[in-house]
């Protein structure tokens, strides 16, 4: 229980970090445009602008689940 429970936030956690830095690749990159500058494409911003304004408490949650799961799994 405690094994695939530790594999799935390990999961998650990468995908949305993957997230993260794909936006900020390709802005930087110009496949997806940025008007504003905040490393965030504008398409996305319209439909996702809660996932990226919750980045430090997304991030902090997902520390903690996967540290909490790793101290539970040794």
């Amino acid at each position: 229980m405690n094994t695939d429970f530790l594999v799935t936030i390990i999961f998650i956690t990468i995908l949305v970090i993957f997230i993260y830095w794909y936006a900020g690749y390709s802005t930087r990159t110009g496949k997806l445009e940025d008007a504003n500058k905040n490393l965030i494409p504008d398409s996305w911003e319209e439909n996702f602008m809660w996932f990226f304004s919750l980045k430090g408490l997304i991030m902090f949650v997902l520390g903690v689940a996967l540290g909490y799961t790793i101290h539970a799994v040794i």
